[in-house]
């Protein structure tokens, strides 16, 4: 066991816990959070991704160490009210159907419009071919993105 200082969601939290222990499960188990989602545990799906300084990464197989004194967000750290623009977006294209990866959907998005305020149609494709909807929601998904960038201009 190891003392690692992460912080969540502007929160700093100090962990108990393997160094090598999987940051999904930091999050999950220790921090109890539980919006980041176990899919499939080898980075293959997407319903982990969080923000790690910003950027979208799978937290399923990055062991908690790595992460030390840098800055996660999860989907609860996105917007408390969801205000977020791809947040109200999703509300209102009614995207998820069974809705176990939209947060990992989200926060992929989420990255990519802060890096990229207005991607290309290959672009948004690009970002988010990296998680998964076993229920083929993916035109819902791209009509709430494109609609979250004209929410952003508002």
């Amino acid at each position: 066991m190891a003392s690692i200082q992460v912080r969540i969601n502007g929160e700093m939290r100090a962990m108990e816990v393997d160094p090598q222990m999987p940051l999904l499960w930091a999050i999950r188990d220790f921090a109890g959070l539980t919006g980041t989602k176990f899919g499939c545990g080898i980075g293959q799906c997407g319903a982990c991704t969080v923000h790690l300084d910003g950027v979208a990464v799978k937290s399923c197989t990055l062991p908690v160490s790595v992460v030390q004194g840098k800055s996660i967000t999860t989907i609860e750290g996105l917007s408390a009210d969801h205000s977020h623009p791809l947040q109200q977006a999703w509300i209102e294209e009614q995207v998820p159907q069974c809705g176990y990866c939209q947060s990992g959907q989200i926060m992929t998005a989420a990255a990519l419009l802060k890096k990229n305020p207005h991607p290309s149609d290959k672009e948004v494709s690009n970002a988010m071919s990296g998680v998964y909807c076993r229920c083929g929601t993916y035109p819902r998904i791209r009509k709430a993105i494109t609609k979250a960038i004209t929410l952003s201009k508002s």
